[in-house]
């Protein structure tokens, strides 16, 4: 497939006939129809609960299930699809982790993210932080927008027992050195997590080259459907691991007294899978692999550098962040204009932005902000894009 952003828009229905222009990607991304076929092909022709189906439609659908499994592993480097965990998203994904392997810590022990973590990657930890009497610790960040690891002896010490951090931020856009910080983590013997929620829809990944222990990541936030997420483990670790949620499919063998698990990655998937969406994520992985994660990444590095340079001439804008190593998404704010207000005015040109603290309330206090304007690209942005944006910031900048 040849990368013209105008040619790809063709293929998303919520485009045609619309002058629409997108710019909330971090948030969610639109649908290709190839995507919308799936799913609706997987309910019209094979809709049929998965696994322990012996009559054809429940073969067919549990054949399309695991093949989706199948994608999303070679998708993200993993050594073998029972290594891939479906989920509901990212945070069902943080929350499995932090209810099984959380449980393990105890008053002593440590848990290090950071000040740019999502709400998903924060939340969890306190709770956990406050059920074991584990201590919760957060790396800080520069005024680049880039974690501070100048001094790593000050966070990564021995008591130190879970890493979790974005593998990039949805406010700042900055991508985090994982493969570094998975080193560090290592050295003091603490298991590595990354939230990949707006890496893995970005970025090549590769999770033996990052060198983590887990990486999380939803489906529709590249493409896919809602409602379905991955979480990646190295195989070791889900098998020592005990399940988040009981009930049925991720049991053994159950008695009046008790219960043993099934194999992984099943012992994970309490209760029928969102195994439609599922499939949907694999149809969206095979749309994004038809790009090339190298060419959709490369696309949005020239469009991250064509805004940043249309959006510094305009007076009064303020732009947070300035890491070198950055992603599509850009936060901002324009002086005597809030936010929400910028966003309904965007909104009479069909532009849509999102606004707000960005389930990052943490580092909006790091930066001095309540709220925020975020515009963030996908593979369907182009220039022509960020022009008529930056023209309508103007617009609304001059009737204010």
């Amino acid at each position: 497939m040849s990368f013209l952003p105008i040619e790809i828009k063709k293929d998303f229905p919520i485009f045609s006939g619309s002058d629409l222009i997108y710019l909330d990607n971090a948030a969610t991304t639109q649908k290709p129809q190839s995507v919308l076929d799936e799913v609706d092909s997987l309910y019209s022709e094979a809709n049929a609960n998965v696994h322990r189906a012996l009559y054809s439609l429940g073969s067919e659908a549990t054949e399309r299930f695991e093949n989706s499994r199948k994608k999303v592993a070679k998708y993200i480097g993993a050594n073998s699809e029972k290594e891939i965990v479906f989920t509901s998203g990212t945070t069902e994904s943080i929350n499995l982790l932090a209810r099984s392997i959380g449980n393990t810590l105890k008053p002593g022990d440590e848990i290090l993210i950071s000040e740019m973590e999502h709400h998903s990657n924060i939340v969890p930890w306190q709770m956990t932080a406050q059920r074991t009497g584990a201590t919760l610790k957060y790396l800080s960040i520069k005024e680049t927008g880039e974690l501070d690891i100048s001094n790593p002896e000050k966070y990564f010490t021995s008591n130190t027992k879970i890493v979790s951090l974005t593998h990039m931020s949805n406010v700042l856009g900055t991508i985090n050195p994982i493969k570094k910080l998975s080193e560090k983590a290592h050295q003091v013997g603490a298991i590595m997590i990354v939230d990949g929620a707006q890496g893995a829809s970005h970025l090549p990944v590769d999770v033996n080259e990052l060198g983590c222990d887990f990486y999380a990541f939803s489906g529709h936030k590249m493409l896919g459907p809602t409602g379905i997420g991955v979480l990646w483990g190295k195989t070791e670790h889900l098998e020592e691991m005990d399940p988040f949620m009981g009930g049925g499919e991720m049991i053994n063998t159950v008695t009046m007294e008790s219960s043993t698990w099934n194999d992984i990655p099943y012992k994970f998937e309490a209760g029928t899978p969102n195994f439609a969406q599922a499939v949907g994520l694999g149809a969206a992985i095979d749309y994004l692999q038809n790009i090339g994660m190298n060419n959709i990444a490369t696309h949005e590095q020239m469009l991250i550098k064509y805004a940043l340079g249309k959006l510094n001439q305009i007076d009064g804008l303020r732009i947070h962040g300035s890491a070198k190593d950055r992603g599509g998404v850009i936060s901002f704010n324009m002086d005597g204009i809030h936010p929400h207000d910028l966003a309904q005015f965007l909104n009479e040109d069909n532009i849509a932005i999102r606004v707000g603290h960005h389930c990052a309330q943490p580092l909006l206090k790091a930066l001095g902000e309540t709220a925020t304007a975020r515009m963030s690209f996908y593979i369907y942005n182009d220039e022509s894009d960020v022009d008529k944006f930056c023209e309508s910031l103007k617009t609304i900048k001059n009737y204010f």
